[in-house]
């Protein structure tokens, strides 16, 4: 038996709109350069990752991505620096409610 702590973060009405679906769906778009590429990595619809970004974007006030278009490479996208930030912040948050949880579970369990 254990503990599991899911870190999900609501708007005011108590709707969900970012844990770690969309955590690790822009750590994919880091890691592959645009939102299409990182949806098909995580065999996820590009239509779903579209909403599920712009309803982050939308509670959180600011934008997650930055894209560019087609080009000679191309198009992308990559996370904004606000971006950056609140995902480190969210790490952090998520990783000491993680210890603690644990931490408190012993205290319980043991």
């Amino acid at each position: 038996m254990k503990a599991v702590t899911r870190i999900v973060f609501v708007d005011d009405e108590g709707e969900k709109f970012f844990g770690e679906g969309p955590y690790r769906l822009l750590k994919a778009v880091e890691q592959n350069g645009s939102l299409h590429a990182a949806a098909s990595a995580m065999n996820m619809s590009y239509t779903k990752a579209l909403k599920l970004i712009a309803n982050a974007e939308k509670s959180l006030g600011f934008a997650l991505t930055k894209k560019t278009v087609g080009g000679k490479s191309g198009g992308g996208s990559e996370l904004t620096s606000e971006c950056v930030d609140f995902m480190s912040k969210y790490e952090a948050y998520r990783d000491a409610c993680r210890e603690n949880n644990s931490r408190i579970y012993d205290e319980y369990f043991s």
